[in-house]
């Protein structure tokens, strides 16, 4: 089984604008979640899946310097930018994870790919409902549950988040959910304001040479617990929330 990650990301972030290039102690916050997503022991291929459009040239030219392989498609149907990459790079398993999540955690990653493994699931994750950290999300679906969703999905919300088909059929596929052994949903380790960057470069800062771990992030928040303040004020899922809000059949 090939198991392919597919990172989406794109320069035109309506609350945060350019955030996949915005500089955390000089490097561009892409650059952490690609190489924390490269420390995972079971994915073994990565991908920078961003839209079609010249905005992005520049977060294009970027991840390949970084090393990186990229996939430009459609800017607002990122199920169907999702299926063509995954197609074209022979993905079987798909894990999905989102270019504002820097401190995302391949220890966990790894978790919730094998546990999509060993219960030979159609769609796991560690957000239904979340008890990780907003930052920490993790989703791996089968191609074929993809390619399904790609197919029959009508819904904008359905095309703009990729994996809401799935979820909402349960009856269709098996859903599995991986659950923190303490519910942390309500902190905020993902980059949509300019508060999270501030709180993403003290983390940093404050971690140094140590990996970047739920553990050794835990234990810095519960020596300096006034960071967790920084951007406590913002809701999880705002994005999410909006399309369902503004919802509408495609056609």
């Amino acid at each position: 089984m090939k198991i392919l990650s597919i990172i989406q990301a794109r320069m035109s972030s309506t609350r945060l604008p350019g955030k996949s290039l915005n500089e955390i102690n000089g490097k561009p916050l892409i650059y952490y979640v690609l190489n924390q997503v490269k420390k995972s022991k079971l994915i073994n291929d990565i991908i920078l899946a961003t839209t079609n459009t010249k905005k992005d040239l520049a977060l294009i030219n970027s991840v390949k310097n970084l090393g990186f392989k990229t996939f430009a498609g459609d800017e607002n149907d990122v199920l169907d930018r999702f299926y063509k990459a995954a197609r074209l790079f022979k993905g079987d398993a798909i894990v999905r994870i989102t270019g504002d999540c820097p401190l995302v955690d391949p220890k966990v990653i790894d978790k919730v790919i094998k546990r999509f493994i060993d219960s030979k699931c159609d769609y796991c994750s560690n957000i239904n409902p979340p008890t990780f950290p907003d930052g920490l999300d993790v989703e791996i679906f089968s191609f074929e549950a993809l390619e399904q969703a790609w197919k029959e999905a009508k819904l904008k919300s359905e095309r703009e988040h990729v994996t809401p088909y799935i979820k909402n059929n349960k009856h269709r596929f098996k859903i599995i959910n991986v659950r923190n052994k303490e519910d942390i949903s309500y902190m905020r380790w993902t980059v949509d304001e300019k508060e999270d960057v501030i709180f993403i470069k003290k983390i940093l800062m404050k971690l140094g040479k140590k990996d970047i771990t739920l553990k050794n992030i835990l234990n810095i928040l519960n020596k300096f617990s006034g960071l967790k303040e920084i951007n406590a004020k913002f809701k999880r899922n705002e994005g999410y929330a909006k399309s369902i809000k503004e919802d509408q059949v495609v056609k």
